[in-house]
């Protein structure tokens, strides 16, 4: 639960951008001066209501957030990220690429490398530069972002969707996933509420659930129910999960072959190229988009907190 909170008395910048259409919600606050509730994140992240975005990145300096302080001395800046519904998540695969992309934007870094501290632990990342930076000063060159090594416990677990049900990997990139291969994804349904995962103990705060598709040799395609946020249109952790459960099935898994393997992953937003090492990291590649930047309210801020609920962490 949050702390009890004040609105802002000054107009609060933000930005809005989006990862294979996996959108957010971007402010920018250094020093980690701004108070964000969760009340106060889902409303910014309201559709109708606020700016609207599938998450809120809160870009603090690692320095000044009591969460990060001990990543500091690894990565400057910390991504403080919030699911649609305000609650709190470990990591977002693509909200890293925009995170970073933003403080490209900011002039914060340019292309290269950079590490960004998450809840799920250090990330590394490389911006790439695009054909035309040199003569635009574009900041569209894809971004790859080192998402660590997945853990694959051993639990067995089914999702069902109407009368279907399916078996499930259980596979954890710093956030819990149930990846189900499936022959059609419009077996997922509508997606608008969590498909029940049994046993549910194994996943005691929420659960992202993939539905996985096969379209040719090491490429597929997927939709995902994302916790705190409903169906969205990417999801990097997600795709990378996809990936790492596709190379077990398969029977590529690196660490028994050797050698990398790279799947091609199509979302509905986009498409995502993630690569597994044999040491078990795995990198994603992907495009990251700044759309749009502005300032917010004060009154408005003080009518979100006034009426928006708390919502619960369930990262």
């Amino acid at each position: 639960m949050d702390p009890v909170s004040t609105s802002p008395t000054a107009p609060v910048a933000f930005l809005k951008g989006h990862g294979t259409e996996n959108d957010f919600v971007i402010v920018p606050d250094p020093d980690n001066a701004i108070d964000l509730p969760a009340r106060a994140a889902a409303a910014l992240c309201d559709r109708r209501a606020g700016i609207g975005g599938d998450g809120l990145l809160h870009v603090v300096r690692s320095a000044a957030h009591p969460e990060a302080r001990a990543m500091a001395g690894e990565a400057e800046w910390f991504m403080d990220y919030r699911n649609a519904d305000g609650s709190i998540a470990e990591m977002c695969g693509n909200g890293v690429r925009v995170f970073a992309r933003y403080l490209q934007r900011a002039g914060h870094v340019t292309a290269g490398d950079l590490a960004v501290a998450t809840r799920g632990g250090v990330k590394r990342v490389h911006l790439a530069k695009s054909a035309d930076q040199a003569v635009t000063g574009s900041e569209n060159g894809d971004i790859t972002v080192r998402m660590g090594r997945a853990v694959l416990p051993d639990d067995g677990v089914t999702v069902a969707v109407g009368g279907r049900e399916w078996p499930a990997r259980n596979v954890n990139m710093g956030n819990p996933h149930a990846v189900a291969f499936v022959d059609d994804l419009a077996h997922a349904g509508d997606l608008f509420s969590g498909p029940p995962v049994s046993p549910a103990s194994v996943y005691p705060d929420g659960v992202n659930v993939e539905f996985v598709v096969d379209r040719g040799p090491r490429h597929v395609a997927m939709r995902v129910h994302e916790r705190g946020s409903g169906e969205t249109r990417s999801c990097g952790t997600g795709a990378c999960a996809v990936a790492v459960a596709a190379a077990r099935r398969d029977g590529t898994d690196p660490a028994v072959t050797g050698a990398p393997v790279t799947y091609t992953v199509d979302l509905p937003g986009g498409r995502l190229v993630i690569t597994e090492h044999p040491d078990g990291e795995i990198d994603m590649t992907g495009p990251a988009v700044i759309v749009a930047e502005g300032y917010l309210d004060p009154a408005w801020f003080e009518t979100a907190f006034a009426t928006r609920p708390e919502a619960r962490s369930n990262g």
